[in-house]
Parts: C-alpha cells; structure tokens; sequence
C-alpha cells in the first residue's frame, strides 16, 4: 500500500515549465510536457524540524502575528506536514486527488538546519523585519548576471514570513494588509518554510490583478512584501546567485543539502517549500519548491513568470504559471 501511494504521490506537482535554456525565460508551460519535470521516488518526510511553535527566527524576536482565531496550536509532536494532495497540471484545469499518507518521522531526529554553515557561518548576516520582529539571515552573492558581467548582490537565505493568516480554501482579497498561506494551514510550516503568497499579494498590487493585467503597475526594484530597504528577487538575481561564489553546482549549488537535494555551494538554501495550488489545496512539502518573479506572461494575463524545481533539478528553466498558486518569496537588498 505505501509502494502504492508513493507512485501516485510521484505525479503530483506544480510545474512551472522547462527549457534547456537558463539565459531566457520558458517558453507557455501549457505548450510543454509535464513529464519535463521528473520527481525522485525517495520519500522527503524525513526532515523535521524540532520546534513546536510559530515563533521568530531570532531568539530575541517577539511571536509573530498570533491575534488571528485561524492560527493553530501548535504541541510537542508537531511537525511539518508532507502529505502531497494536489496537481496543478499547466496544461489542464484539472486537479488530481492524492489519498496517500507518508509516515512521518519523529520531530526529535533532526534540528531544522538548511544553511551552508560550515562554509558562510561567518558571512551570514542578519536583517530584522520591523512589522513582525523576525530576523533573517542574508548573504552577498558575487557572480555573473544573464548579460555576462561580473555583479553583486545581497539576497536572503531565507523566504519571507509576514502577514496574516488566511484559510487556503480562501483567495487573498484583502488589499489592506499581508496576507499569508501556511502549508496545510498550519502556522509551524510557516516558520521554517516561509508563507505562501499568491501573485498579487507578493507584488502588493490590487487582487484584482491574479486575474488581469497589471504590467503598468510592475516598477523596477519592485519591492512589494518585502521590507523597506529591499526588493523582490527577479529571473537575473536567480541567474547570479546559481553563477555565485564558486559555484560548480549550478542550480543543486542553490538548494539546501537538508533534505532537499543540494550541495548548497553558493548558501542559498532553498528548501522544500511546497505550494498551494490555484484550487486551494497543498502538495509537495519537501519535494517540489516554487516562487514568482514580479513579470506577467506576455499574452496570458493570469499567468507570471516563475521558477520551480525538484529535489533533482539541474537547469535555471523558468516558465508560467496561475498568478493564484501560493508560492514562496525571497527578498533582495536594494543597493
């Protein structure tokens, strides 16, 4: 039965298309086939981490946001959630339901570290994030751009976790505030993993603008979520940092060695993040991670330009997809 399960939870993934190219945006994913993506067979429900609270990363920092009756109690046995529910296939509207269950194993087995430490441990640096007190680490990136020239820039290593908690059955709407998705909307996912965000919440533009074109309203250094101070991570920040810091890796140079695949030569430490997909639901917690760029499709005006990637990934490959998925974000300083 687990054997069972496993197969079918293999085929269940958001992609965000491929290409061979890493100079240049993917072509339409729906033109592509979803086998492009492959997923690994081994299960990625080892790696938990061993706090049970939604608390800052910064032991000086204070709770986050917790005023909201949504936030879920966290106990002792806690741990991330893994189980893959979902597809969104780009090339159909359809989701396929997945009924398998992954063991977990016990929180206490591993501590939550997905940074290169033993290489940066003393060139991370720290950034706290006023409106909720969390503390990130960051790091300079010295590599070539998509142009070819030699730039620097100082990224997060970390995905943003800020606003308030909302249901993933729910769109984000309010345009008041920051609103969140937590992985199987529990909020100890969105301590270690960062929130969920969909298009227009991370671009802090109207929500109207999932569903419409808003390319008028996209600026250069869009900060958007981010803190003051710092940007959203765009195609050619990625392109530097997987051409950073003497990387001979690429792309596996930028995932986390926890759990996720990597070697982690440049600290970049992507991890596993998951995704909640355009009909609400989650899938792929530490199997499948994806993120926005602040672009739209050229002639599809729902869709954005993203990067996703397999604990396997080998290639930059960007491509599109529904501006509704929640998906993570990073964070660049602006200099």
């Amino acid at each position: 039965m687990k054997i069972f399960a496993l197969l079918l939870s293999a085929v269940l993934f958001v992609a965000c298309g491929d290409e061979s190219s890493s100079s240049a945006p993917a072509p339409d994913p729906s033109e592509e086939s979803s086998s492009s993506v492959e997923k690994t067979m081994e299960s990625s429900s080892s790696v938990k981490p061993t706090s049970s609270e939604d608390k800052p990363s910064s032991s000086s920092a204070k709770k986050e946001d917790s005023s909201s009756s949504a936030e879920k109690a966290s106990s002792s046995s806690v741990t991330p959630k893994s189980s893959s529910s979902e597809e969104v296939k780009q090339s159909s509207s359809s989701v396929v339901a997945s009924s398998s269950s992954v063991v977990e194993e016990s929180s206490s087995s591993r501590n939550w570290q997905p940074f290169n430490l033993a290489a940066y441990g003393d060139k991370y640096e720290e950034f706290t994030d006023k409106r909720n007190n969390r503390t990130y680490k960051y790091l300079k990136f010295e590599g070539k751009d998509s142009l070819g020239k030699n730039v620097t820039i100082h990224a997060m290593v970390e995905n943003l976790n800020v606003g308030d908690f909302v249901w993933g059955f729910k769109d984000q709407k309010d345009d008041s505030k920051v609103e969140r998705y937590c992985y199987d909307d529990d909020t100890l996912n969105c301590h270690y993993y960062g929130g969920l965000y969909q298009w227009a919440e991370m671009m802090q533009l109207p929500s109207r603008c999932n569903t419409e074109s808003c390319a008028d309203l996209i600026k250069p250094n869009h900060q958007g979520i981010c803190p003051d101070g710092w940007r959203l991570l765009t195609y050619n920040d990625y392109y530097i940092v997987v051409n950073s810091n003497g990387n001979k890796d690429g792309v596996k140079g930028t995932r986390s060695t926890f759990g996720f695949g990597g070697s982690n030569d440049t600290g970049f430490s992507l991890v596993g993040t998951g995704y909640r997909t355009k009909d609400g639901r989650f899938g792929d917690l530490n199997d499948y991670t994806i993120w926005f760029y602040p672009q739209e499709h050229a002639s599809q005006e729902e869709r954005s330009s993203c990067n996703g990637m397999t604990r396997d990934k080998t290639t930059i490959s960007p491509g599109y997809q529904s501006k509704v998925t929640g998906t993570f974000v990073r964070c660049v300083m602006v200099e």
